[in-house]
């Protein structure tokens, strides 16, 4: 069992995951995900950077300078794997040929919007490849905390954040449950055994709807 939250996050994100996908993993819990992914499970790592056969994090003393994913962050490739410029890596994602991709969130909407880039005031690079990841891949899953480090739901009636994309969220994982974007709202499928759903109705601020099959992780 997985005691630290964002671990339990990535963990259950693992379940989502099938052979002969082609998926790109965005900054955060995200990378976390092929650590809990089982051996007879086969797929390609997308970065935006233009690494199509990403590999893991790079070991301590066996970073390649210049290997990093789109995070910045030293990883390693696997066999087979394939490098392109950018234009290529994102006509690959504009075309539709990510079957799935994870994103962090600062804030979700009922509704599926999401934004993840920015806080007003704050310093932020870009909104980077997020913007097309969100619209373009075949389905997304958030990966976040149910709340913010002060204790705010994360997921609202409506963003109040910029939006990285609208209405193109299709599940959020959170440590405290599993959400499915419906067209009639939020529909709770699972929740985690360290809470109840009295707890998670609370901690959102958006309505749910609690599927008649609920369940735990």
């Amino acid at each position: 069992m997985c005691v630290d939250p964002k671990e339990k996050i990535a963990c259950r994100a693992a379940k989502e995951i099938s052979s002969g996908q082609v998926i790109n993993l965005g900054i955060g819990i995200p990378t976390l995900i092929p650590t809990f992914l089982s051996s007879d499970i086969s797929v390609t790592f997308h970065s935006e950077n233009g690494i199509i056969g990403a590999g893991g994090f790079s070991r301590s003393g066996e970073a390649d300078r210049n290997l990093i994913d789109a995070g910045g962050t030293y990883i390693s490739t696997v066999p087979g794997a394939a490098f392109c410029d950018s234009s290529l890596s994102f006509a690959l994602i504009r075309g539709g040929r990510l079957d799935l991709s994870f994103l962090g969130a600062l804030e979700l909407s009922e509704k599926g919007d999401l934004a993840n880039w920015i806080i007003p005031g704050k310093f932020a690079p870009g909104i980077g490849g997020a913007m097309e990841l969100a619209q373009k891949a075949r389905r997304l899953v958030i990966t976040t905390t149910h709340t913010t480090s002060k204790g705010a739901p994360k997921i609202l009636r409506s963003c109040k954040l910029p939006l990285t994309a609208p209405n193109c969220v299709d599940l959020i994982i959170t440590e405290l449950a599993v959400i499915r974007v419906s067209s009639a709202g939020l529909v709770l499928e699972e929740i985690a055994l360290e809470t109840d759903l009295e707890s998670v109705v609370r901690l959102t601020d958006a309505p749910l709807s609690v599927s008649d099959n609920l369940s735990t992780f």
